[in-house]
């Protein structure tokens, strides 16, 4: 289902091959603007809610855009809907004043782009845990699924070897920690653990980060309150674009197929001890033999 047999393998990833042009002509022709704003993040690790909280954070005057149009078609994806077909992008941003971007382009393939660019970029990681369980469900919806449908075993397999979209997701992710060590004034990097505990105190600093501090003491509290609410897994995921079953022109499942649980530790319901503990061990060597302390 999803492997060497039907990725492309590009300078150490694993890519869609559909996607490999698009990501090509991102890296030579994206604009660099010191205004832009980019989030970029592995597959299934947030994408969806941060999306909608600098979307709210920024354009906070147009936030009710959010009731109306689904956080990806107000937040496109470079390779995926900016840059499709032609070295110009095709933007449709109602609220163009500062343009915000995302990606899932590992750092890795990107890095002479953002490192000659003065734009913001926000990264979300995710419990890889949790990033497979998630990762699993979703191809599972995949139109291919429906005759062949994606065992989780293999998938742990394809997973820890990096076989997935985007991957090896620990590569993924230590080349965006390496960068916001590097560079933290332009780069947020931030875990979906960290922001699901305390939504308020990061949306303030995600705020602060990108240029655009809550103002007014008498009501910031309120307006930072007012984003989180807005852009809330329970709020998003009953707003009727989201619940639709009409699919995008730019991708093959519907709308209503970004939000499933968005929980903490769902991976509970799913993952063996025995699996538990070969992800657990790969995080150790991945992550906190090099000092990233987080994953398990």
């Amino acid at each position: 289902m999803v492997g060497d047999d039907c990725l492309s393998h590009v300078d150490g990833f694993w890519l869609l091959p559909q996607f490999v042009e698009p990501i090509d002509r991102v890296i030579k022709h994206l604009g660099r603007s010191p205004s832009d704003i980019i989030l970029a993040s592995f597959p299934k690790t947030g994408t969806t809610w941060l999306k909608s909280l600098l979307f709210a954070i920024v354009h906070r005057t147009s936030k009710h855009h959010l009731a109306m149009k689904n956080p990806h078609d107000l937040v496109p994806t470079l390779e995926v809907q900016v840059y499709t077909a032609s070295d110009e992008p095709l933007l449709n941003n109602p609220c163009s004043t500062r343009r915000i971007f995302s990606t899932h382009i590992p750092y890795q393939l990107l890095a002479k782009t953002l490192d000659s660019s003065d734009c913001r970029v926000v990264y979300v990681t995710r419990n890889p845990k949790d990033t497979l369980v998630s990762t699993w469900h979703f191809i599972n919806k995949w139109k291919k699924a429906e005759k062949e449908p994606w065992p989780l075993d293999v998938a742990v397999d394809k997973f820890c070897h990096g076989l997935v979209p985007c991957g090896p997701y620990y590569d993924h992710v230590m080349g965006y920690k390496k960068l916001s060590s590097e560079n933290p004034k332009n780069l947020f990097f931030v875990t979906y653990e960290e922001l699901m505990s305390d939504p308020i105190s990061h949306v303030k600093k995600l705020a602060e980060f990108l240029g655009c501090p809550f103002e007014g003491e008498d009501d910031q509290q309120e307006q930072i309150e007012e984003v989180v609410k807005c852009c809330s897994f329970e709020v998003l995921s009953e707003r009727e674009v989201n619940k639709s079953q009409e699919s995008p022109a730019w991708f093959q499942l519907p709308y209503n197929s970004f939000f499933r649980k968005g929980a903490v530790g769902d991976y509970m319901n799913y993952l063996s001890d025995e699996i538990v503990k070969r992800i657990d061990a790969l995080t150790r060597e991945k992550f906190h033999s090099v000092g990233f302390m987080y994953g398990i």
